[in-house]
């Protein structure tokens, strides 16, 4: 009996340190759950505000991407009609110059045509002009001349044939 009431005594008090020691950590234990739970509020809230922060972000990303694109249409529209503008320009002030260099390029060949045919007239080199107021000078006196050849061929050819008729009349008296 002394060991059963020594084994109570050692059990009572085991459990009197168990209760005291659980009344103690009650406390604790309470707190770290509560802190626990806390945790998981905060991961909670925290998912559930990232959502939305991430929402608003694809929201704020969609509407620069909107206001990028209404500039670049602006800019790309006002580059445009800059450059038309230049080019026109341009265009105008290369066909002013393209005229000045044919016009110059006509008076630098009319200049250098006068200088030759002045060359060619103190070396005696006859003009083109020359050599076709020549020509037509040749053929009017090559149809003066055949005209001419043409009539005298026509009068000598008659007193021929008469000379002929009286050459052939003598000869039979000289028999």
């Amino acid at each position: 009996m002394a060991k059963k009431t020594l084994k109570k005594k050692v059990m009572k008090k085991k459990v009197q340190a168990k209760s005291s020691a659980s009344y103690l950590a009650a406390p604790v234990v309470e707190s770290a759950r509560e802190i626990w739970l806390a945790g998981l509020g905060a991961y909670s809230v925290a998912q559930a505000e990232s959502g939305k922060l991430i929402e608003q972000g694809n929201k704020l990303f969609e509407k620069l991407v909107s206001e990028g694109n209404k500039l670049e249409k602006k800019t790309r529209s006002l580059a445009e009609t800059a450059v038309g503008d230049i080019k026109g320009g341009m265009e105008s002030k290369v066909e002013t110059v393209r005229k000045q260099a044919v016009d110059n390029w006509d008076k630098l060949e009319n200049i250098f045509e006068d200088r030759v045919a002045r060359v060619l007239g103190r070396l005696g080199v006859p003009t083109a002009e020359d050599v076709n107021r020549l020509s037509e000078r040749v053929q009017k006196l090559s149809r003066q001349v055949t005209a001419l050849s043409t009539a005298n061929s026509s009068k000598a050819a008659k007193p021929r044939k008469a000379a002929v008729k009286k050459k052939a009349a003598k000869k039979p008296a000289a028999k």
